[in-house]
């Protein structure tokens, strides 16, 4: 495993606010589209899970003499706790499942923290464009099959 070198004040700086940019630029688009969760949605989810891997990796640094200390435990439990806040995003009081898509954003927010956290920031830049290509383009297409006739042909069977 690579040896920890310090973190400086910057690099903590740059690392939360490269998660907190990315995580809002997903979320401003999210907005246009009239959703709930939005740019600081977004944009904490993102900063908080790069923050949670800096913490883990400064704590790695701190007790060395402790055996069976991985960096990688709170990470894991990063996409634990988002899914879990995006379960709630998911089922209404209805029992209709609803907001599907939004919590899988912010799932992928929370990945690109964390990439941001462990300054791998081409994964993090490269997933956020990619996170939008789905949200923007693959929304049209989407709209685009739901008109086409062959889509509708296929519900009108499934409603008889």
């Amino acid at each position: 495993m690579e040896n920890f070198i310090d973190i400086t004040t910057l690099d903590i700086v740059v690392r939360l606010f490269i998660a907190l940019i990315l995580g809002m630029i997903i979320g401003t688009e999210r907005v246009w589209a009239h959703k709930t969760a939005g740019m600081r949605t977004y944009a904490l989810v993102s900063m908080g899970s790069a923050l949670f891997v800096i913490i883990s990796n400064e704590m790695v640094k701190y007790y060395t003499g402790f055996s069976g200390l991985n960096p990688l435990m709170i990470t894991a439990q990063i996409v634990v706790g988002v899914g879990f806040i995006g379960s709630g995003l998911i089922f209404s009081k209805e029992s209709k499942m609803m907001g599907l898509t939004t919590a899988t954003g912010l799932w992928v927010s929370a990945g690109i923290g964390m990439a941001a956290g462990f300054k791998l920031f081409n994964i993090a830049i490269i997933a956020t464009a990619l996170t939008l290509f789905i949200f923007i383009v693959l929304w049209f297409v989407e709209e685009q099959l739901k008109k086409s006739k062959f889509f509708q042909e296929n519900i009108n069977q499934d409603q008889n």
